[in-house]
């Protein structure tokens, strides 16, 4: 059984009072929270696809322990923030290094390129203009980067987005269409 949400906020407040003791339990919860959101963002995706989300919310999981965001971590928006975050840099850094060898040199095609392919495919845009986007979308509006992360990246519904960054239904629901729009226009761009 799954713990309630509010948990990982009280996981992250026992380490960050110095309880290490909890590291193992959150990075279980973590790992939980990450597949339910690889799993909603799966649920968009063509019935036959071979996309395996396992490699990057592990590979999220270990960037987010060796780092010091779960530590710094003070609450369930930061948690989901810095999980985002480290999911897309790393499929930002394999698109990266994939163009680049597909330019140069032997390349062996591996799970994520099966994650960028989909994606790129369904969605119409390269992984890397969208990450540019949503950088320059951040610059305007911070919040509205975080509704489209946790909408699109992390498969919340508008309820369970409100919820983690703590603001009304209506303001998420306002920040995701003019999100949508200003993201539409800069990759059109």
């Amino acid at each position: 059984m799954n713990q309630p949400p509010h948990d990982v906020s009280i996981l992250l407040r026992e380490l960050s009072s110095g309880n290490e003791s909890v590291k193992e339990q959150l990075f279980q919860q973590l790992q939980s929270e990450l597949r339910q959101m690889a799993s909603a963002l799966m649920r968009r995706e063509r019935a036959d696809h071979t996309l395996q989300a396992t490699a990057l919310v592990n590979e999220a999981c270990m960037r987010l322990l060796d780092s010091d965001a779960i530590g710094n971590a003070t609450d369930r928006r930061y948690f989901f923030a810095s999980a985002n975050r480290a999911m897309r840099q790393i499929l930002i850094d394999h698109a990266r290094k994939r163009n680049a060898v597909k330019r140069g040199g032997d390349y062996e095609r591996g799970s994520l390129d099966i994650v960028l392919d989909n994606f790129e495919t369904s969605n119409g845009c390269a992984f890397e203009d969208l990450n540019a986007s949503l950088d320059a979308l951040e610059k305007e509006s911070p919040r509205q980067r975080e509704v489209v992360e946790l909408r699109f990246f992390s498969g919340l519904s508008i309820p369970e987005t409100a919820e983690v960054l703590g603001v009304s239904e209506g303001t998420v629901e306002r920040d995701w269409r003019l999100a949508r729009a200003k993201l539409y226009q800069l990759l059109k761009d």
